[in-house]
């Protein structure tokens, strides 16, 4: 197997972070999966914790099959608009460090050849409150009840790891949930004694009970049902990785297994869960990581700036 590494950074080009990389000593016989010039970009050029971005791999054989992993997830890459390139969705987790490891590796037959960047990430300035006191917690809840949100949870992290599993279902530009105005954004912590003791995992978005809820694209439902912390709650698998919930639904107006399409009305507002009034908590994950949903927007959104 081949391998060769990028450990400084490359040229701009327009926003994206371009490295051709640098060959590893080889003799003329070894054959070469990726071929003579391949190359690795991503966007936007600096990463933000807790965020999604764009990795591109150009001029590669057009046999070869490219897989991937970036912060301990797969990448799955699919052929761009134009056929000159391919490329994945990838997450920074929120805690993670100053750096980021993306490794490619193309495959043709039994031949590897891997393909490794190490790039900058910037934080994303979330905001913190510091705390003087220790954080008030609420009563512990009881055995009974921790053990519903401890299986509750394994749910969660069951339809967002097996959607790494599920073939793309998306279709077109991603759109938001609904159109309102954010009253809290993602990633907000609070610090105590130097530690982050919680944050805020995603985007709430202002509605009155009633007011619709839209799918962000298309994909299939995999959980509808009333949580514990989440209230009448809505998972959905985009696939390749990606999926997005509902959270403190009034009413849910989907079933699990059911395909439903970008912009669909899914359900509406509500404040059921552990909430202080109504409004719609929205999560993006990529496998695992729990990232910005304005994130996804930005790179894979609509282009003109409309929120549907």
């Amino acid at each position: 197997m081949l391998v060769r590494t990028v450990l400084g950074l490359g040229a701009v080009i327009g926003v994206a972070w371009t490295i051709g990389q640098a060959r590893g000593s080889r003799s003329t016989a070894q054959f070469d999966a990726c071929g003579d010039t391949p190359a690795i970009s991503w966007q936007p050029a600096t990463p933000t914790q807790g965020a999604l971005f764009r990795v591109r791999v150009a001029g590669v054989r057009t046999n070869a099959q490219l897989s991937g992993v970036v912060a301990g997830e797969p990448l799955h890459f699919l052929a761009d608009s134009t056929g000159g390139s391919q490329q994945s969705l990838a997450p920074v987790r929120i805690d993670g460090p100053d750096t980021l490891r993306i490794v490619v590796r193309c495959s043709v037959g039994e031949a590897t050849d891997s393909l490794i960047a190490v790039i900058p990430t910037g934080s994303g300035n979330y905001p913190v409150e510091r705390l003087r006191v220790a954080p008030a917690f609420g009563r512990p809840p009881d055995p009974a009840t921790a053990a519903r949100i401890e299986r509750e949870t394994e749910r969660a992290v069951e339809v967002a790891t097996r959607a790494h599993t599920t073939p793309s279902l998306w279709e077109g530009p991603f759109v938001f949930p609904r159109d309102a105005r954010i009253t809290s954004g993602f990633g907000g912590g609070r610090e105590y004694n130097g530690a982050i003791t919680s944050r805020h995992m995603g985007t709430d978005f202002a509605g009155a009970t009633g007011a619709t809820v839209r799918a962000t694209n298309r994909g299939v439902v995999r959980i509808v049902d009333a949580f514990y912390y989440g209230g009448n709650v809505v998972y959905i698998d985009h696939g390749v990785g990606l999926s997005s919930a509902y959270l403190h639904l009034s009413e849910q107006l989907v079933a699990a297994g059911d395909t439903v399409q970008r912009g669909q009305i899914i359900g509406r507002v509500g404040a059921t869960g552990r909430v202080t009034g109504p409004h719609l908590h929205f999560i993006v994950r990529y496998g695992s990581v729990t990232v910005d949903p304005l994130s996804l927007f930005a790179i894979a959104g609509d282009s003109s700036g409309t929120r549907r």
